[in-house]
């Protein structure tokens, strides 16, 4: 389903269905690195290039990965692209469970993430790219209707980015991960 960001939208199903390590390895090597075939595939998500198969074709019927039809110099080898910008979910008050699984399965995914970035990338950027990189950590007090408008009003700007075609980047546009959390607390969250 298309929205602004050209995320893939899931269902329960689909959340649950990704729910999974090496679907989530999958999905974040073919959105790094471009199509590739599951023997390709396989050393990176752990898995072995027919299970890793297996996967992508589950990917596939939740509209998350499709056959790439770039001719990659013929072969009997099938290979995969990502669907889409991304993905999201939305915990369903009749299946919470199944976002909550997929949401544990994406932190546990990311772990270290920050960390790696930070040891591995931040010394290797550029002043001006280093200038714009950074975290923020707001607490405001907020109804779920103005957080849900705020989302919305980040999403609106993202958009023009996560749509735009790899031929109308400007020459020194690289890729960029943005990381949201929106994470309400309770009484005994507060410091």
């Amino acid at each position: 389903m298309p929205n602004r960001l050209n995320d893939v939208e899931l269902d329960a199903r689909g959340a649950r269905a990704l729910a999974h390590p090496v679907r989530l390895a999958i999905l974040a090597r073919l959105r790094s690195e471009g199509p590739s075939t599951a023997s390709a595939l396989a050393p990176y998500v752990g898995a072995s290039p027919s299970v890793t198969s297996w996967h992508l074709r589950h990917l596939a019927e939740h509209g998350l990965v499709e056959d790439d039809p770039e001719d990659h110099g013929g072969g009997r080898s099938r290979w995969w692209r990502c669907v889409g910008s991304g993905f999201r979910f939305e915990f369903d008050p009749a299946d919470p469970a199944a976002g909550v699984a997929l949401s544990d399965a994406i932190e546990a995914s990311e772990s270290g993430l920050v960390e790696r970035w930070r040891n591995d990338t931040r010394d290797t950027l550029s002043p001006r790219w280093l200038a714009v990189s950074g975290r923020y950590n707001t607490r405001v007090h907020a109804t779920p209707e103005e957080i849900a408008a705020l989302d919305d009003a980040i999403e609106a700007l993202l958009a023009p980015l996560a749509r735009r075609r790899a031929a109308d980047r400007p020459a020194d546009a690289a890729p960029v991960r943005i990381l949201r959390y929106t994470m309400p607390e309770t009484a005994d969250d507060r410091d």
